[in-house]
């Protein structure tokens, strides 16, 4: 019986390399890969954070996530260029249909990130070592940026084995080779542990993934719940999650508004307002077996002037209490006071919660998350308003409020930044 292969697909600086091979299409003689530069934001007012940067930029310590104008004060001849998602989506289509014509079995991950199952496909296009070359070659050559490729037996290892060395590489991760390859390597370097759980591991003298893989299970139960066990497996190379095939395009925000009837103009009818947002945006999350890994929030004054904030988050999540938290953190630094008429929640960076599912939350309760769960299924059942908050209880306002319109093309991503 042939053993099972599977690939992991990772565009190199996939925002910043798609504008680079875009741009130079164009007749631009600048390749911003070659230079530090980032996308997001707006060039101009520096607001927005950096999506993408380049490896030279790396240098200077930008890092994906923070403000362009933190990126800005770092390296002050940094060259910003604003995002352009239909670029992305068509870059990533792209990269799809070539990984079809090897595989039945794709699953896109994210907007640059596929699975590919090459179990049986041996007989047809050879051994997986060399197809994952051809790959990788192909994507460099057809499309004009580079991939890394993993090739292992199940998704955590080829994940983990496309990310060893970059740019455009191939990296093969089987599970007799993870003492040698992934044991070594930092323990926040394998996927699943964040920033929370790093410091935890840390504090308790667990440095290395290996260290992390030969500690006992039931010791890290203890202070990290059954997340303890599920990065337990996988620093041992355990993974049973499927590879599942989709061929529509990655939701990759989901945000709901309100236009209010009357004015707020106090920080808690505004926060109840904001609960009621996020109370439909992480149950649809959640429906749809995803994770954010960015908030965002947006008010429009009596005035009809429109202002936004966003922030990423150090692990995804799809807990109504935790993005309602940040929510209402966004809107204390975005708000001056003025009465408010508007007032929207998006969660974006979408991504399947299939292969993260027991991964994201760090810091969060896990009665919390039987609750969400639990709270769903009576809605399901008997409708949304079957169990709402206390806090709504005369006060004039909805407990669940908002459409159910999900954002495929990123707009409202391209409108924040």
């Amino acid at each position: 019986m042939e053993s099972r292969v599977i690939m992991h697909v990772d565009a190199n600086s996939a925002y910043l390399s798609w504008e680079a091979v875009n741009r130079l299409l164009h007749g631009d003689t600048l390749d911003l890969r070659t230079v530090p530069s980032v996308v997001g934001g707006d060039p101009l007012t520096r607001h927005g954070i950096v999506l993408a940067k380049s490896i030279p930029a790396k240098k200077f310590g930008i890092k994906t996530g923070e403000t362009i104008w933190e990126a800005k004060a770092k390296c002050p001849e940094l060259v910003i260029v604003p995002p352009d998602y239909s670029l992305y989506m068509r870059c990533s289509t792209a990269m799809g249909d070539i990984l079809r014509e090897y595989s039945p079995l794709v699953e896109q991950y994210s907007v640059d990130e596929y699975f590919l199952v090459y179990t049986g496909c041996q007989t047809l296009f050879g051994d997986p070592v060399e197809v994952a070359h051809r790959i990788k070659d192909r994507i460099r050559e057809e499309l004009g940026f580079s991939v890394n490729v993993g090739v292992s037996s199940n998704k955590l290892l080829a994940k983990m084995g496309s990310e060893l060395q970059k740019p455009d590489r191939v990296h093969t991760l089987f599970p007799e080779e993870v003492p040698t390859k992934m044991w070594p390597l930092p323990v926040e370097e394998l996927f699943a542990v964040g920033r929370a759980t790093s410091k935890k591991l840390y504090d308790r003298r667990v440095q290395t993934i290996g260290e992390l893989a030969n500690s006992d299970p039931k010791w890290l139960e203890l202070f990290l719940k059954s997340h303890g066990r599920l990065i337990w497996n996988y620093a041992n190379g355990r993974d049973v999650s499927l590879v599942r095939i989709n061929r529509h395009p990655v939701v990759k925000s989901m945000g709901n508004s309100t236009t209010l009837p009357f004015d707020i103009d106090n920080c808690r009818e505004a926060y109840l307002v904001l609960l009621s947002l996020v109370e439909t945006v992480a149950s649809r999350i959640r429906a749809a077996g995803y994770c954010c890994q960015l908030v965002a929030v947006s008010i429009k004054d009596n005035e009809f002037l429109y202002r936004s904030h966003q922030r990423k988050l150090y692990d995804p999540a799809d807990s109504t209490n935790l993005i309602h938290q940040t929510a209402c953190e966004l809107f204390d630094e975005l708000w001056r006071g003025q009465p408010l008429r508007h007032l929207g929640v998006s969660a974006a960076e979408l991504c399947s919660n299939e292969f993260l599912q027991m991964s994201l939350f760090n810091e969060l309760n896990e009665k919390q998350r039987d609750l969400d769960k639990a709270i769903d299924s009576i809605r399901k059942k008997h409708g949304s308003l079957a169990v709402h908050r206390a806090s709504f209880i005369r006060s004039g306002l909805k407990p669940m409020t908002g459409g159910t319109g999900e954002e495929v093309e990123y707009p409202v991503m391209s409108s924040l930044l």
